[in-house]
This record gives structure tokens, sequence and C-alpha cells, in this order.
């Protein structure tokens, strides 16, 4: 066990009003029983809603785990509210939460310092009834959403049609603008970074055509190789990039980076497709069955994800000295709690666009 203090208050925070909320429940209430199961007396459980600063000025935790997936929990909102707050919490800060949510601002950050992407372009949605943005076989995503919500792969073959139907059930129903990519042939990896460590390498083999939103998060539906059966220096190769990317991003605690190979390129086929800042902890994760190949438990990554949150924390004291002191930041800050309850709840197109979120089970 690590020396954290077993008095430790933790909030566990999940839930919230995004698609990926089953998601954020099964991790959050994962990473709670393993506290509890490791002598935390006390771990309170928090399922956000709008009212969030306040319920949290009650509580007035120690640290915060952040178990959410989506907005606003992964993409700086939640962080920026308890930075006002100056309560520690786990994984990446607000910048580096702001833009990783972002296709094209992660693009901006790690193409120029020597990460391989696909190429891509932003196109309304309504400009793909009248033509395709580039050459089938392409990819179309949300540029703020991960997890593959509303992600479609247009090809030849589809029946999205020729051009695209407005009928035709895709993510342009649902988004204005989206992000196209053309689509890299080849097998879908993913490597986890634990407190700037790149653990291993896993190949995904899902049993549908693509490794989609079910595909993720539906038992049974992937296959997961771990480590992936791929050369020495494919490895290492693509746990360097997992690893610059987070470094460059300024990520904190876990990240996890998505990637596609064509292995008829060797190494020239690595592109990074995208970068998770808040990966999740169900059984069916990704970044458990990681760690847990390197002989890292279940709980001893929760522990070591709050260590790092705690100590980061520490490090931040002298420039926070001269701040107010923390119960008046914790009462101020919850007006921040009104514009959390302004946001713009998506959650029911999201799911929409999957039509299986009462499946879900790893992320």
């Amino acid at each position: 066990m690590s020396g954290l203090d077993r008095n430790l208050h933790i909030v566990v925070l999940m839930g919230g009003w995004s698609a990926e909320r089953p998601v954020s429940l099964m991790s959050g209430n994962g990473v709670a029983d393993a506290l509890e199961a490791r002598g935390f007396i006390r771990v309170s459980r928090v399922d956000m809603d709008r009212n969030v600063a306040q319920v949290l000025a009650g509580l007035r935790p120690d640290v915060v785990f952040n178990a959410l997936h989506g907005s606003p929990g992964e993409d700086g909102t939640v962080q920026g509210m308890l930075d006002l707050m100056q309560v520690p919490y786990t994984h990446s800060g607000t910048t580096a939460s702001a833009i990783a949510i972002d296709k094209e601002l992660t693009k901006a950050v790690l193409v120029p310092g020597g990460v391989r992407m696909p190429k891509g372009k932003l196109v309304d949605s309504e400009s793909l009834y009248e033509g395709d943005p580039m050459a089938r076989p392409y990819v179309l995503k949300p540029v703020n959403e991960g997890s593959s919500v509303g992600v479609a792969i247009v090809t030849d073959e589809c029946n999205y049609g020729h051009p695209i139907s407005a009928r035709a059930e895709g993510p342009w129903m649902h988004f204005e603008r989206l992000l196209a990519e053309p689509f890299i042939r080849g097998r879908e990896l993913t490597v986890a970074v634990l407190s700037d460590e790149a653990l291993c390498v896993t190949e995904l083999v899902p049993h549908g055509e693509f490794y989609d939103f079910a595909a993720k998060y539906t038992d049974g539906e992937t296959d997961h190789i771990c480590p992936a059966e791929v050369p020495a220096h494919i490895a290492q190769s693509m746990m360097a990039m997992a690893l610059r990317a987070h470094r460059l991003l300024g990520c904190k605690g876990a990240s996890r980076s998505d990637f596609r190979w064509d292995d008829s390129q060797s190494e020239a086929g690595i592109y990074l497709l995208e970068i998770n800042t808040q990966p999740g902890m169900t059984p069916l994760s990704l970044v458990p069955e990681q760690a847990l190949q390197r002989g890292i438990s279940y709980g001893e990554l929760v522990e070591r994800i709050i260590a790092e949150a705690l100590a980061g924390a520490t490090d931040k004291s002298e420039a926070l000295a001269g701040a107010t002191d923390k119960p008046e930041a914790l009462a101020g800050a919850t007006d921040k709690s009104e514009a959390l309850a302004g946001a713009s709840d998506k959650s029911g197109a999201l799911a929409g666009t999957t039509g299986k979120t009462e499946t879900l089970g790893g992320r």
C-alpha cells in the first residue's frame, strides 16, 4: 500500500450529463469501491449535477478523483472550477483538458512537436449533402467528443448515399460541424501513460466493422490483446509517441493515446488518432488492464493517480500563497455552478448516435 493517509477525505466525482454518463458511473463506483477496500474511511461519491460547486463546498474534500467522461468533466470546465476552489484533483489540468478534447487544437499542438496524426479538415455538416469533402474512404467525427461518439466511416459500400443523404442516420444529423479525416487502414492500438511513463501497447480487435462506441463499452464486442503482438520497434515507437503527446499537452495522472497502424508501412504507418485525458476505470477499461500487465493492481493504480494529484497541489502552494483562504475560495466558487447550469445538454442527441448506452461496459 502507498503512504497516503487513510483519513483523507476523497470525493469521487462521476456521472454528469454527457453521453458517457453510464461509463462514468461505472468508473467512479469502481474507484470508490477500491478506495474503501484499501482502508480509506472518508470516501464520498458525488453524482455531478448543475449544483456541483455547492455540493463540493459543503463536503470540503482534500482531493477530488475526477471520474467524469465527456463534457463538462473532460473539457476543462470542471477543472477550472476546481482550480478556482483550490481543491486538488486527479488527471490533467484546465489547459491540457481543453486542448485534448478538441481534435483540431490537439493537432495544432502535437503535429509541430513531431507526433504523426492524420491530415483532416473541418466541414459544415450540410455541405456533406452536396458532395464528399475528400476521397472515400474517410472518417467523420465530432470535433469535441471522445470515445468514438458520433463517428462514421464513409466508404463506397456504405449505405449513407452518394452524396450522403440528409435522411441517413449519422453525426451530420447532430453536429453542425465535423472533422473529416482520411481512413487509415490497418490495426487499432492504444497506449496508456501513467505518471509520465508509457505502460505498454494493447491491440483492439472489434468483432464488428470498427472500434466504435458500442465496441468499446459492450462486454464481448472487442478482444484486447495485451501486450500487442507487434514488432518491438513498433511498440517502442508507439509508446514514445504516446509519451511525447502526454508531455506536449501537459497531461497529468493517466492518459491514453489511440493509434491506427498500417503495418505495410512499418513505423511510417503509425498515426495517433486522439489522446484521452480522462481514461475509463471500468472492468473493461484499457488503463487498468495495462497497469495490471505492469504489475500494478487496480487499487494501486487509483492510489498512484491520487498521490500524483496531491503532489502536484503541493507544488503549487507557493503560487497560491497569496490567494484567499480555502473556505472563502470555496464559497465564492459556487457561482461557477451557474455556468455549468447554462451549459447545453447534448446527452440526448449523443445517445441517439449510438443507441446502445444501456449496454455500456468499459472505456
